[in-house]
């Protein structure tokens, strides 16, 4: 690849969407479209619904910068400060999800008379009567074209709460508004004679069919939300408002609001089913981030780049005997902004040790770094929903990243006193099921499901009750220590001095040909590595990487046997490496049946089972009299 690209030219861009406008690669071939753009497009869906650094925010950065597919834009991302308004926005007699559905509607009439006000000068070259009076009223209320949002909602909140100015209208203040019969009733009649105005100016234009519609998105609620009454009650409030609004101005405005998953899901109220229908939930497959990975390297290093080259020259072509993109993502999270991170960080490890190419040894030290990140990363996530969740990451640290119900209620048992303490007030979430529940809901753990684990978002069924096998995903087992399967002993080799020191050993007596009792205990040793392997091979109910990792143990033993050369006893103690290996036997079974995987005979009980009894079997042969197989003995 003399001719291609090096290492120096390519990048995969920026996290956040807003730094990937401005100096990434996001209006630059970045972007890769997909299903929830495509429908945000169309106008085919209303909600598009995911997790943080999914790419919600890069579909609104991108429909901003798109053509003439609308006839006007505006994005309303609150501050603070307008959060703060919205949430302590109240109306008597009104309940709160409804007094804050006003404020939003009053927002959106806003902008779309702001929108009208100059639309109709700029596309249509006159301005009628309707449209006119929408400029006195925005004049007459202190709404301007510029100005804080915050600033702005602070005016509206008055204004309903108080009076709004609607001589623009031909209303005039303290007539019959005055006369409804609570707050929030004037202040809905208030908002109404907005509404009706705005309608009336898009009617009189003829928008409808002529041009695109104006499109209203809301994006980055994240930012103000905190998981408490009022702030749900904001994001119902605008739920409540985009469906009216929708439904008033018809086809002359389209609503997208851009909502992150975990704060949509924790919402309750009376017309949620009525929303199912305008959802659309973002979801990245690993082909879809292979795709884009290519599409923000050819945005960096030249459109000439082919996946072969990326994949195979620039990267390596694997690490760990794995596919390098399967092995990466594989690793994290199925969205873009961890995707990109990961990238970027291979790429950067290559370049601090002066590379010209990314190295296996590059991708294994910045899957280390990311999985550090994205521990942390996932704690700060939920941190407003789910404050005790970095406090969850102990009961996974140092063992294996396959984990029972069962071992995990017993290890959830006896940290649950200080979790209580530190955290009273999610005392009851805070349940070997209810922790299940949520490590699985944020990504943290899936589940076996048949022949696979699947991890939230794969599936949308959460944990059964009769789920019994978790697994710490892949993108956390570095952080956490948690690299094998199950947590077992590692197998220490005590013959591999004796390989050495015999090389040249010298063969038994001449004319005796029959072995001698070391060389048959070995042999025996041989026979019950066999008898285990042969066992796990049937322990079908076994999670696979279990069955591999009790596997890679015991053919350890079994490689370290074979490797002795015959008459080695010489040079080592052969029954006392028996004694070890029986004890190492026995340790393993111990540690399966603690692990609470599977108890049944073709699973982690019969491999324990069958361990014990080759664990006997050892010792009794290493203290049995010469010529004595062992066998005879019963188990």
């Amino acid at each position: 690849m003399a001719d291609g690209p090096v290492l120096a030219d390519l990048h995969f861009g920026r996290e956040d969407a807003e730094r990937d406008v401005t100096d990434g690669l996001l209006l630059r071939g970045g972007f890769l479209p997909n299903a929830a753009y495509r429908a945000a497009v169309a106008g085919r869906k209303m909600l598009i619904i995911g997790r943080k650094g999914s790419g919600k925010s890069a579909i609104c950065m991108q429909l901003m910068a798109d053509g003439a597919s609308h006839c006007g834009k505006a994005l309303v991302t609150p501050d603070e400060t307008a959060g703060e308004e919205i949430r302590r926005f109240e109306l008597q007699g009104l309940p709160g999800d409804s007094a804050k559905a006003l404020i939003w509607r009053y927002v959106f009439a806003v902008h779309a008379a702001r929108h009208l006000v100059t639309h109709a000068k700029d596309a249509h070259g006159r301005k009628p009567d309707s449209v006119k009076a929408l400029g006195r009223f925005l004049k007459q209320n202190g709404e301007p074209s510029g100005g804080r949002l915050g600033d702005r909602l602070a005016q509206g909140a008055r204004g309903l709460q108080t009076s709004l100015s609607l001589e623009a209208f031909g209303v005039k203040a303290g007539l019959d508004l005055a006369q409804a019969p609570s707050e929030g009733a004037r202040a809905a009649r208030q908002l109404e004679v907005v509404e009706q105005a705005v309608a009336r100016a898009f009617a009189d234009l003829g928008c409808d069919g002529v041009h695109g519609p104006l499109l209203l998105m809301v994006d980055q609620l994240e930012q103000v939300w905190s998981a408490e009454t009022d702030s749900n009650s904001m994001v119902i409030g605008l739920l409540l408002a985009a469906k009216h609004a929708a439904s008033l101005y018809k086809r002359s405005v389209r609503f997208l609001l851009f909502l992150r998953a975990d704060i949509y899901d924790s919402l309750s109220f009376g017309e949620g089913d009525k929303y199912h229908g305008d959802e659309l939930r973002i979801v990245w497959t690993e082909q879809a981030l292979r795709d884009l990975a290519l599409a923000r390297a050819r945005a960096s290093a030249g459109a000439e780049l082919t996946a072969e080259q990326l994949w195979r020259e620039i990267f390596p072509e694997t690490v760990e005997d794995e596919e390098t993109a399967t092995y990466l993502f594989r690793r994290c999270l199925p969205r873009p902004r961890d995707a990109i991170q990961f990238l970027n960080r291979c790429r950067d490890t290559a370049f601090e040790h002066e590379r010209d190419r990314i190295t296996e040894a590059d991708v294994l030290q910045a899957s280390r770094q990311f999985s550090t990140w994205k521990l942390k990363d996932l704690s700060l996530e939920y941190l407003v929903a789910h404050p005790f969740l970095r406090n969850l990451f102990p009961l996974f640290q140092n063992t294996g990243y396959v984990v029972s119900r069962a071992a995990f209620t017993s290890r959830f048992e006896t940290a649950a006193d200080t979790l209580h303490r530190l955290f009273p007030a999610y005392a009851d979430a805070l349940t070997p099921s209810g922790v299940v529940d949520i490590l699985y809901g944020v990504g943290f753990l899936g589940v076996r499901r048949g022949s696979d684990v699947v991890f939230a978002g794969d599936d949308d069924l959460p944990v059964q009750p009769h789920e019994t096998e978790f697994h710490v995903h892949p993108c956390f087992r570095a952080a956490l220590g948690a690299t094998s399967a199950i947590d077992l002993l590692p197998y220490e080799p005590s013959l591999a001095s004796a390989r050495i020191a015999t090389g040249n050993i010298s063969p038994g007596a001449s004319g005796n040909t029959g072995l001698n009792r070391d060389d048959q205990l070995l042999q025996a040793l041989v026979r019950s590595c066999h008898s285990v392997l042969a066992q796990i091979g049937r322990a079908v109910r076994l999670p696979h990487d279990a069955r591999d990792e009790i596997a890679e143990r015991i053919n350890r033993v079994l490689d370290d046997a074979r490797g002795v050369p015959s008459g080695a006893g010489a040079h080592l103690d052969v029954e006392a490496h028996l004694l070890t290996t029986a004890h190492y036997f026995t340790a393993l079974a111990a540690q399966l049946g603690a692990s609470g995987l599977d108890d049944t005979v073709d699973g982690a009980a019969g491999v324990a089972r069958r361990l014990e009894e080759e664990a006997q079997r050892l010792r009794r042969l290493a203290g049995g009299s010469y010529g004595s197989s062992g066998d005879s003995a019963g188990t």
